[in-house]
């Protein structure tokens, strides 16, 4: 199979986007103490920053699910307000 037609049939809607993207995206849309609240983990309620936050998820997969099924939602909220 080519790359063309692997890239055209993946149904992962966070394909391609990196999690230092995700949580950019999400702290600027929320902010850390909204974040935190949304999904309380440490690293996002204690001395909050990318690089931590980024170390946690990268080690913790139930936490990094979290934050990405966070991101699906945001993405839905803003493309229903297209």
């Amino acid at each position: 199979m080519n790359q063309m037609t692997n890239k055209s049939t993946n149904k992962d809607p966070l394909h391609g986007i990196k999690l230092e993207t995700i949580l950019n995206d999400l702290v600027r849309h929320y902010g850390w103490s909204e974040l935190g609240l949304l999904i309380n983990i440490n690293c996002f309620n204690e001395n909050p920053s990318i690089m931590s936050s980024l170390k946690f998820l990268r080690r913790t997969p139930w936490a990094r699910k979290k934050v990405e099924y966070l991101y699906l939602d945001y993405l839905d909220e803003i493309n229903e307000r297209k």
